[in-house]
């Protein structure tokens, strides 16, 4: 397994619920996100980022990173998880992960632009 493999899950910003969050819009959280990937990089990590929609194909979207590789981190963003409306998917995401992908640690980010600390949690 590479160690300083990510896959950063999340829910794609064209799809997220930003009612909450006036000060957030699509295009701010796509920018923290791929300021995010870039700050991944130039760490010296390799990442994928992985943005699924509601439950149509967010499966298997997930499902066909975690066969083409092994990660040491899996993280899942804070958009996936803190929306109850989006539980079951959330659930059904961390299983799927937890059978294809055993032994690479978990992280959770707590918004678009802390991912890079997640991950380095458990991967250092």
């Amino acid at each position: 397994m590479n160690e300083r493999s990510i896959l950063a899950i999340g829910i794609d910003p064209a799809f997220a619920d930003l009612s909450a969050h006036p000060e957030l819009s699509v295009e701010l959280v796509r920018a923290y996100i791929d300021q995010q990937m870039e700050q991944i990089r130039a760490q010296g990590y390799e990442v994928d980022s992985c943005l699924v929609d509601l439950g149509d194909t967010a499966e298997q979207a997930v499902e066909r990173l975690l066969r083409s590789r092994e990660y040491g981190c899996i993280v899942f963003g804070a958009g996936l998880r803190e929306p109850p409306a989006l539980l079951m998917l959330f659930e059904r995401l961390l299983n799927l992960v937890h059978r294809l992908a055993p032994h690479s640690r978990i992280a959770f980010n707590t918004n678009p632009a802390d991912t890079v600390t997640a991950a380095q949690r458990w991967i250092g």
